[in-house]
């Protein structure tokens, strides 16, 4: 039963993340809710696991945390001083 509560919790903070992401006023408070969406996403991909008992989302999580953090240093280098 407090895995229904965690995952809802967990989704209303990715829904949350989002639309900051969406009316962010400036680009890194845009880039900062999208690095805080992945890291959300990737902890309800865990959860999912342990529920359903399916190990395979954990290496999926893995892998979306990996890739999402090069895409936040490119992010930020861009910002930073262009690419």
């Amino acid at each position: 039963m407090s895995e229904i509560f965690f995952l809802t919790i967990i989704g209303i903070g990715i829904v949350l993340c989002f639309f900051r992401m969406l009316k962010g006023p400036t680009a890194a408070d845009r880039a900062v809710a999208l690095d805080t969406v992945t890291t959300v996403t990737v902890a309800f991909l865990v959860i999912l696991g342990y529920v359903f008992k399916r190990y395979v989302y954990l290496d999926v999580s893995l892998v979306y945390a990996a890739l999402m953090f090069v895409g936040s240093v490119v992010i930020a280098r861009f910002l930073e001083k262009g690419i």
